[in-house]
């Protein structure tokens, strides 16, 4: 990677950060709101967990654009951190903050997926 293309990714990288520390969190919808109609709770209860999951991941796309930022300072950007093999450029364009190559980003979703086929199964399709 040239020098030209490391400083866009950290140029891109910390317009980002200073967007999402710049962000509306919608900390204001975390208050707790009392109502006697039970629609409006239940409204406002749904409004909390939406603004919960919203700082969720607002805070973890915060901690991965930190991360690269660190990686492009210690001369590690653009290196997966699990293979160690070069990231495409082409992916960085696209999340310049990742920390993985293609192949070990789907090795990953693909172990951490949110269901696996039971052993029967997996069996019965080889």
């Amino acid at each position: 990677m040239t020098k030209i293309e490391l400083g866009k990714f950290r140029d891109a990288l910390k317009k980002r950060l200073a967007e999402l520390e710049n962000a509306n969190n919608g900390r204001e919808a975390l208050a707790i709101e009392t109502s006697a109609d039970e629609l409006d709770r239940i409204q406002h209860a749904q409004e909390r967990d939406l603004a919960v999951g919203g700082l969720d991941r607002n805070a973890k796309m915060l901690r991965e654009v930190r991360a690269a930022l660190n990686r492009v300072a210690d001369g590690s950007f653009g290196v997966c951190l699990d293979c160690e093999k070069d990231i495409s450029v082409k992916r960085l364009a696209a999340l310049p903050w990742t920390g993985s190559c293609i192949a070990c980003q789907e090795a990953a979703e693909m172990a951490g997926g949110p269901w696996h086929a039971p052993e029967e199964l997996q069996a019965s399709a080889d």
